[in-house]
């Protein structure tokens, strides 16, 4: 009854949504793939806003669900039944009286099993798609028949795209490039590689008065040259969002100059790779949103290279949805961790593995978030750089919010909604 009932609300959002986006016609851009999905779509319609009326996904609202709620401009009114009805009334009004609908949506879509994607191109066709990273072993691979069905899958929107229509994918990996040449739209490119579109070079931290703040690269477009700076969070992972809003800058005809003073204005969102002062003069890299076998591992190689640590810990939790592919991945990453961290700290039954693995790294295991809140802050000492990843369901923003020196930061941290705060 519950499946049907949820069924039936899906498909009333889902033509809605579909009736507001056929009245309004508003140009639609798509952020789809594997990592960093949510930091590109705040990116992109950052720059985007400097041309366009914009309204872009709320958070992660990427599902059935999210994508409908953010084309009828609501938030999601969970079990909420006062707020049902304003959904109800926000939908009648935008499809009955005259409204400043905006002429331009950013969208977030992503998939947590096969079909996700299908439903929601029902809902709204592309002008322009945005491709993130796809790695080798994506998240919610255990839903799907192979690594590979997930990559199609989540590539699904640029097919959807017509002759000519901008698509914009990551250069440096193989797969974004080679589904890319079965298109006829227009690719552009961002990335490390030398023919990129938007070529990013000299990438590395960001300091001011002896302290890392972010991140700063090159940016070379055509003829064009600037620097890129990215505050509050720090990783490889923080400039490539950033790359990608400069490339969709590029398809929407925004100058390299306009664009990176949009980009001055944009913060990377809650629990991807933020710094924050921890307890005892030690630093936090908030990394707590979710984690996948790709994510770790930047997020590992940006802790072993952070300058000035005293000590590295490295504070990892369960990587879930990975299927028959969790043992090798978490045995994998726990040997990088090895080599990058000073101190490696497992939470959750799942990521015993990272610890399992033998070296002479100092070395803890927890069983659950509230277990590692409780008494890693006594372990923390000046100098302490402090990774903490981990899936969604392990709940690690619990770990970070007990290390933070000071407590007006918890409104920063990922999760700390009331509806999140009465989960277990």
């Amino acid at each position: 009854m519950k499946n049907v009932f949820k069924a039936t609300i899906a498909f009333l959002l889902a033509f809605s949504a579909r009736a507001v986006v056929r009245r309004y016609s508003p140009k639609i851009v798509m952020i789809t793939g594997s990592v960093g999905k949510t930091s590109t779509k705040d990116a992109v319609a950052t720059v985007l806003s400097t041309r366009f009326f914009i309204r872009s996904s709320e958070k992660s609202f990427n599902s059935e669900f999210g994508v409908p709620f953010t084309i009828l401009g609501v938030e999601n009114p969970w079990n909420n039944p006062m707020a049902w009805i304003s959904l109800l009334k926000r939908t009648l009004a935008l499809l009955f009286l005259p409204n400043h609908y905006p002429n331009m949506l950013v969208l977030e879509v992503g998939a947590d099993k096969p079909g996700d994607l299908m439903r929601i191109l029902r809902i709204a066709t592309p002008d322009a798609v945005v491709v993130t990273r796809l790695p080798e072993i994506p998240v919610h691979v255990e839903a799907y028949a192979s690594p590979e069905a997930v990559r199609e899958e989540e590539f699904s929107p640029a097919y959807a795209l017509a002759p000519g229509a901008p698509l914009i994918i990551p250069l440096g990996g193989p797969y974004a490039s080679r589904m890319a040449a079965r298109t006829a739209a227009k690719v552009l490119s961002y990335g490390s590689a030398d023919e990129a579109t938007v070529h990013v070079s000299a990438l590395d931290f960001y300091e001011e008065h002896g302290t890392v703040v972010g991140m700063e690269a090159t940016v070379v477009v055509g003829n064009e040259r600037g620097h890129l700076v990215v505050r509050g969070s720090i990783g490889k992972t923080q400039i490539l969002p950033a790359a990608a809003a400069l490339a969709t800058a590029v398809a929407f005809d925004i100058s390299l100059p306009d664009a990176l003073v949009a980009l001055e204005k944009y913060e990377p969102p809650p629990g991807r790779g933020r710094l924050f002062s921890g307890k005892n003069g030690s630093v936090v890299i908030d990394d707590s949103y979710n984690a996948s076998p790709a994510a770790v591992e930047e997020a590992l190689r940006t802790l072993a290279a952070f300058p000035h640590a005293a000590r590295r810990i490295a504070i990892l939790g369960d990587m879930l949805e990975l299927g028959r592919y969790s043992v090798a991945e978490h045995e994998r990453l726990g040997a990088l961790a090895r080599d990058a961290a000073d101190m490696v700290v497992a939470v959750g039954i799942r990521a015993r593995a990272f610890v399992a693995v033998p070296g002479d790294t100092d070395s803890m295991e927890f069983g659950t978030a509230y277990a590692a809140a409780a008494a890693l802050p006594d372990i923390v000492r000046a100098g302490d750089v402090i990774l903490v990843k981990g899936s969604q369901s392990v709940r690690t923003e619990r770990i970070v919010k007990a290390l933070l020196a000071h407590p007006e930061d918890y409104a920063r941290l990922v999760r700390q909604e009331k509806r999140w705060g009465k989960k277990v």
